[in-house]
């Protein structure tokens, strides 16, 4: 259906109405601006290079819920087109390879996921196909004519029991969002012929297979599947190549024991690059992903990024296949960079105080890239000649009349020696007076801050806080021995990096030391825990999916392949002695004296509620001033609009309450 088409002249009006409205008075950000806030995404461009077609996530307040439709935007950036407007929602939007139709994802009608077809110039989706089981990814083959389908097994449930016991005999026995893991379906590829709407099995077996590839010549497919005894116990992802024809059998193409991920064919056909994990452990968590290049025949794999110390991410070929673009994470930024395959050297396309976050190549060798930076959240560009020429402008009206933080980077040394990156969020029209300050805590922990838009630090800098994102060892973007420096010793290092970013902000009469606050969510969370623990100088925590008594949650979390080969089994060798170390907080629960907020999703299996609900009984019991917010039906992330707003406000209020000093 096409529902709304914005003309050149449109755009103009849109530009003297943003002039207009710019120039009205600022406000800061509100809790309730969750609403307005849009997110774009999985933009994919026309194989004649006119038009990108891209996602659009808005939130409905009437129904408290987000829905994704499908827009068109010409690539000269003249012409933007909605393209569905379905409660069902749509996604994965793709071209067919003649350019004449738009196929997309939803399960709309049929209760069920299936690809439908748009045709560009409008009118309504037709269903294309209607398989049984699990439809996920899809992708068009070079000549069009077929599908490649990723589906999870189809199991038939009429006449059966709704209500039944779990039978549970999987070593990863529990995951967050999809729950306990005793569904034994797995998920394999399938080709639909698009002319005759029938379905041939590809792969059969006792494994899971994603990231599906097809060859330039369409006679072929790459893939990633863990073929191991136990893939539970593991993360040997390893890249299959298998003939686009029923029947035939997949060849492995790596071999390394740790995970090889995200192949991309070159534009010959005649290599493959990737990505490859740095370590080779069973249990992977703290690693700068390699890009890799090797040859489909035979041949040793060229590692380009080894020496970059870097992770890189998104691997691209270039038009005539001489150069690989990657993302590439880096202190406090990701930026874009080009590797030459004949010689190994890396070129930095374009970088700065912003964040990249996705990259597709145009038909004419230029890309486009989605980017955020402080003030603004993510936008489509064309780059083009490293330079970028902006497509998207869906936070106009977001932004249009807020007053935002300002951001800046700094560093600050711990009191072991170590040399940490920041990030100092200010208030719009701060004044030189010392402010009450927030250390609000990333997650991960490997992960990193960075000059991308952080709509949480935004939030609570819009309150008269000083915000300062940390990070802390164990991030990524540093080098591999920094994200390492945290193995098995949880808490230990990161605490001293968080104190040493505030000693020096006090010592610089940036912030007051006397009106210091900490939260964050997840490991941000775990850190908030294990920081009141060891200072008392914060008058005020929100501990958000958190964690203190490590040992409790030995099978009772998603990470038990983590436990066992970071901290081992607690029964052997006194390993109980290490999880108690790392339950110090726990353990320490008496000292601490700082007014705790504690949240959680009621069904997360990521760090299950547990783990705030211990903390927030231990408070109770000593008198620590606490409280317990659980949201109901939420799992690790919270989703649900009105409990992303109340999240917001009740930051904002428990911090008041104890760091801005009452009125006489």
């Amino acid at each position: 259906m096409l529902v709304k088409k914005i003309t050149l002249f449109t755009f103009l009006f849109l530009g003297l109405h943003y002039i207009s409205t710019s120039q009205t008075q600022k406000r800061y950000l509100r809790p309730g601006d969750i609403y307005r806030l849009q997110s774009s995404g999985d933009a994919q461009i026309s194989p004649d290079g006119k038009w990108m077609v891209y996602t659009l996530t808005t939130a409905d307040s009437a129904i408290d819920k987000r829905n994704t439709d499908i827009w068109m935007m010409s690539w000269d950036g003249t012409e933007s087109v909605q393209l569905t407007n379905s409660p069902d929602g749509e996604n994965s939007p793709k071209w067919s390879p003649d350019g004449k139709y738009i196929s997309f994802t939803t399960a709309r009608n049929s209760g069920s996921n299936q690809v439908y077809l748009l045709n560009r110039l409008g009118g309504e989706a037709i269903k294309l196909t209607d398989v049984k089981g699990d439809l996920g990814d899809y992708a068009w083959s070079p000549d069009g004519k077929k599908l490649l389908l990723t589906i999870k097994d189809y199991e038939d449930t009429a006449g059966k029991k709704i209500n039944k016991p779990y039978v549970i005999d999987r070593y990863h026995f529990k995951q967050d969002i999809s729950g306990y893991q005793y569904d034994k379906r797995k998920i394999h590829f399938y080709l639909f012929d698009v002319a005759t709407k029938k379905t041939d099995t590809l792969t059969r077996g006792n494994y899971n297979e994603g990231g599906a590839q097809w060859s330039p010549d369409g006679t072929a497919i790459a893939f990633v599947s863990n073929r191991t005894e136990d893939p539970d116990k593991n993360e040997n992802n390893d890249i299959f190549i298998i003939d686009a024809k029923p029947g035939a059998a997949a060849k492995q193409f790596t071999t390394w024991n740790g995970s090889d991920s995200s192949p991309q064919w070159s534009p010959d056909g005649k290599s493959i690059a990737y990505l490859r994990s740095t370590s080779n452990a069973n249990y992977i968590m703290y690693d700068d992903p390699i890009l890799c290049v090797a040859p489909v025949n035979s041949g040793e794999p060229t590692l380009l990024s080894k020496m970059l110390d870097r992770p890189v991410s998104s691997p691209r070929w270039n038009k005539d296949g001489t150069n690989i673009a990657v993302l590439v994470t880096d202190d406090c930024e990701r930026y874009i960079a080009a590797y030459e395959v004949s010689s190994g050297n890396m070129n930095k396309i374009i970088s700065g105080n912003r964040s990249f976050n996705s990259l597709e190549r145009h038909p004419n060798g230029s890309w486009i890239t989605s980017m955020s930076s402080p003030q603004l959240p993510s936008e489509f560009y064309a780059l083009e000649n490293s330079s970028l020429r902006r497509l998207t402008r869906v936070q106009d009206d977001f932004i249009a009349n807020l007053s935002l933080a300002s951001v800046e980077k700094f560093t600050s040394k711990s009191k072991d020696g170590a040399i940490v990156s920041n990030l100092l969020y200010l208030p719009a029209n701060a004044n030189k007076e010392k402010l009450p300050v927030i250390f609000f805590i990333h997650g991960g922990p490997v992960g990193q801050d960075d000059y991308g838009f952080d709509l949480s630090r935004q939030m609570l800098a819009a309150s008269g806080y000083a915000v300062v994102a940390v990070n802390y060892r164990g991030s990524n973007g540093r080098g591999l021995d920094y994200c390492k420096s945290i193995y098995a010793d949880w808490g230990n290092k990161e605490v001293l990096d968080i104190q040493g970013a505030a000693d020096y902000l006090i010592s610089k009469g940036i912030v007051d030391g006397s009106l210091m606050g900490i939260g964050g969510w997840s490991y941000g969370g775990i850190l908030t825990d294990y920081t009141i623990a060891k200072d008392s100088r914060f008058k005020a925590a929100v501990s958000g999916a958190g964690s203190a008594l490590q040992l409790s949650l030995y099978g009772v979390d998603q990470y038990i392949l983590q436990f066992d080969n970071e901290i081992g089994q607690p029964w052997k060798d006194k390993n109980y002695e290490k999880y108690l170390k790392l339950s110090y907080p726990f353990l320490n629960a008496d000292k601490i004296k700082t007014p705790t907020l504690f949240m959680t999703g009621e069904k997360d299996f990521n760090v299950p509620a547990i783990g705030s609900e211990q903390m927030y009984q231990a408070l109770r019991s000593i008198g620590t001033p606490t409280e317990l917010i659980i949201y109901p039906g939420q799992f690790h992330g919270i989703t649900v609009p009105a409990f992303q707003k109340d999240r917001f406000e009740r930051y904002v209020q428990w911090f008041d309450k104890f760091l801005k000093p009452k009125a006489f």
